[in-house]
């Protein structure tokens, strides 16, 4: 229904705003901390929020691991991607992290091949291609670049986000979404503060209500996040995902008074171009798919009871919440 695609859409603005949010305020702290004391300490702020739709419900049995070993490996790989994260949100603006880190996408879809088993055709695998000279763009790594370790970070972090989202695609086939959500953060908030430990810098008093709001717009995003993919398909809520470059410009200008240059706004937007081509190619196969389920459904190809291909396609895309 159109009620639920744009209700869908509104929390996913939102999630996409409390996540930006949330980035600003690790930037913020990563100033006064090290870069795995602030992932720890981001961890420990979301964790409540993340464990009390399960306290509310009483469903403590979602929370069971099937397959714990994945877990670990993801909650190690989440450490990498936050600690990678802050580091270049203190080295570089948001926006310069946004369109380097928007790139995980494309690296998602290439993984999926080997992996997952999924197909991706050649038209696919060039639009990957597009992708990642946007992503030289931004990097200019020639001998004059601006190739810097910020820039590496980023861009480390959007390889081991892609790498987790394979990860929960196959962990989807046996654990509850709960169980996916919970043991990742809280795996991922021990290995961070195991390794914060050593470096561990006090906590100055005027940054505990900065964690608080960590820990609020942790589980804003996360539930809007959660919302949206409920209440549309994800070829509708995904794309507002690159929403997030925009946020990322608004935040810089008004707190730190810095634009992006324009060739990270040229990179930025061949990546999300290529992204954004990639959804809507996604969205299709998965509309033909259904449509030739439906055809066959009503008598296969040759029956006279076969409506217009067009007919189908615009009754399942109403049909879809």
């Amino acid at each position: 229904m159109r009620e639920g695609r744009l209700r869908a859409i509104g929390f996913m603005v939102v999630a996409v705003a409390a996540f930006a949010a949330m980035d600003a305020l690790l930037k913020v702290l990563s100033g006064s901390y090290p870069p795995m004391e602030v992932a720890a300490l981001r961890g420990a702020a979301a964790l409540p929020f993340m464990l009390l739709p399960v306290l509310a419900s009483n469903r403590w049995h979602l929370l069971k691991p099937r397959r714990f070993p994945m877990h670990v490996m993801r909650g190690a790989i989440q450490v990498a991607v936050l600690g990678c994260f802050i580091y270049a949100v203190h080295r570089l603006s948001l926006a310069n992290v946004y369109a380097l880190f928007l790139s995980a996408p494309l690296m998602m879809t290439a993984l999926s091949v080997p992996v997952l088993r999924e197909h991706t055709d050649a038209r696919g695998w060039a639009v990957i291609a597009v992708g990642l000279v946007g992503v030289l763009i931004m990097l200019k790594p020639t001998a004059q670049g601006l190739l810097s370790l910020g820039s590496l970070a980023a861009l480390g972090a959007a390889l081991g986000y892609a790498v987790n989202g394979v990860a929960v695609r196959l962990l989807a086939r046996t654990d509850s979404t709960a169980s996916v959500a919970v043991w990742t953060i809280s795996l991922m908030t021990l290995m961070s503060l195991t390794l914060a430990l050593p470096d561990w810098v006090a906590l100055e008093p005027r940054h505990y209500r900065l964690l608080a709001l960590l820990g609020v717009l942790a589980a804003i995003g996360t539930y809007g996040l959660t919302h949206a993919f409920r209440s549309a398909p994800a070829a509708v809520v995904a794309p507002l995902e690159y929403t997030a470059l925009p946020w990322g410009i608004l935040i810089d200008r008004v707190f730190w008074n810095v634009l992006p240059a324009p060739r990270v706004l040229v990179g930025g937007a061949v990546v999300i171009a290529s992204g954004l081509y990639l959804v809507a190619r996604e969205r299709t196969r998965a509309l033909e798919a259904r449509t030739a389920a439906a055809l066959e459904e009503r008598g296969g190809a040759g029956q006279n009871v076969v409506r217009p291909v067009e007919e189908v396609v615009r009754q399942q895309e109403e049909e879809a919440p």
